[in-house]
């Protein structure tokens, strides 16, 4: 029998199926942090409460965490270091209330974030079980769209978010569900391709999210999916033979349908907008415009002005960059540059293996959504993607290999 090395960091943390359990619930808390809580919803909850409930649940991950890592055994992670740094910026550039007292609330919600990452990273020689947990939070968010959408279809797909899904059990926006979606069908798709799910798990998830992400229209979401498959796939070209088979298929099929279906695929882009509209992003062009023409002291432009709900003028400013600048400044892009270079150079100095093609999916889709979404400096689900995407990269134990890689289970079941 070969020796079990542990990893630095993740001695004397308990194993046993309850501690494993706690983790599981403390990942679902971190997911439900980071849900927005705009929109219209089914049940008269006022906003605030909805907020209070989100931003309170970091505060409990952080509690459990704490319960099962009593000693503060912690994984080494440069991610999680960078991120440290990320907070300790926020905190300078918040510190002078430019963005008003919520800038610090902002920073303390976002330091119990990081906390917690540290806390669980002992947990994480075995990612690729989280891999398959974060899919099963993921998608019962989505069962709670579909829910919604069954039950009240005006509601769900209302003319004023120009029919577009959208969340009514609990308020996501159609950019989130394409968001939640996405990355649900990319990880199963790669779980199956590795042999570590089964079809019918991906006719359980995938295909359903499917359905939901074409009806969010969601430009982002949609050339994400495709964008971190087809970077995954292409990295277990030469070591997997399913994955050669369904890139076959998958380029037949793409032909196939521009060549068939061009004019409803073109359709679908638009969303009914016209071509000027198209171009500048629905109107996000022009607000990026604004945020760089605002004067600046040089405190502003070297931290920023503070953590903020990610607007400028009222306005949404999506794009995960210029959001980082106008917050945190150049030191904020600086460290955001820092820590996905960090992962895009450790995921391709990693031989192939499934773990890998997972990371590489989450990396690709969070650089591409970060041109038009906002969420690389702040808590949210970008930042879990990413560092689910770090432990994925990390060596793992023999330990985690056995429980892993030979154990082909339906995500419904714990491995």
């Amino acid at each position: 029998m070969s020796r079990i090395v542990t990893p630095p960091g993740t001695q004397d943390v308990p194993r046993t199926a309850q501690a494993l359990k706690v983790i599981s619930v403390v990942w679902a808390l971190l997911v439900f942090n980071t849900l927005g809580s705009l929109g219209a919803s089914l049940l008269p909850i006022p906003r605030s409460v909805l907020q209070m409930l989100t931003m309170s649940s970091v505060g409990f991950a952080f509690v459990l965490a704490l319960a099962v890592n009593p000693r503060f055994k912690f994984r080494p992670s440069a991610y999680l270091l960078l991120l440290i740094l990320l907070l300790v910026g926020s905190l300078a550039s918040s510190a002078r209330l430019t963005s008003g007292w919520g800038a610090l609330f902002r920073c303390a919600r976002f330091g119990l974030f990081i906390g917690t990452l540290w806390l669980v990273s002992p947990w994480m020689d075995n990612a690729l079980h989280f891999v398959k947990h974060h899919v099963r939070v993921l998608a019962a968010l989505l069962a709670s769209v579909a829910i919604g959408l069954v039950v009240a279809p005006g509601l769900a797909m209302s003319e004023i978010n120009e029919g577009r899904l959208t969340g009514v059990l609990w308020p996501l926006t159609a950019t989130q569900v394409g968001q939640y979606a996405a990355i649900a069908i990319g990880l199963t798709i790669l779980l199956w391709l590795n042999k570590l799910t089964t079809g019918r798990s991906v006719a359980l998830i995938s295909a359903p999210a499917t359905v939901l992400l074409l009806l969010t229209h969601t430009r982002t979401a949609t050339a994400g999916l495709v964008a971190g498959l087809a970077v995954a796939g292409l990295s277990m070209l030469l070591t997997n033979a399913r994955a050669r088979r369904v890139l076959v298929w998958a380029i037949a099929v793409a032909v196939a349908g521009v060549v068939l279906l061009g004019a409803f695929i073109q359709a679908w882009l638009l969303r009914g907008q016209d071509r000027a509209n198209f171009t500048n992003l629905t109107g996000r062009a022009k607000v990026w415009d604004r945020l760089l023409d605002m004067p600046r002291t040089w405190f502003e432009q070297v931290f920023g002005t503070g953590l903020s709900n990610k607007s400028f003028d009222g306005l949404p400013i999506d794009n995960s960059w210029l959001a980082v600048f106008h917050e945190q400044g150049y030191v904020g892009v600086v460290i955001v540059v820092l820590f996905l270079l960090t992962l895009v150079v450790a995921a391709i100095s990693r031989p192939p293996s499934p773990a890998r093609a997972c990371a590489l999916f989450l990396i690709s889709y969070c650089l591409l959504a970060s041109y038009t979404e906002a969420g690389l400096g702040d808590a949210s689900p970008y930042l879990l993607h990413l560092a689910l995407a770090s432990w994925l990269l990390a060596t793992p134990s023999p330990e985690g290999d056995a429980q892993v890689f030979h154990r082909p289970d339906h995500l419904s079941s714990v491995t």
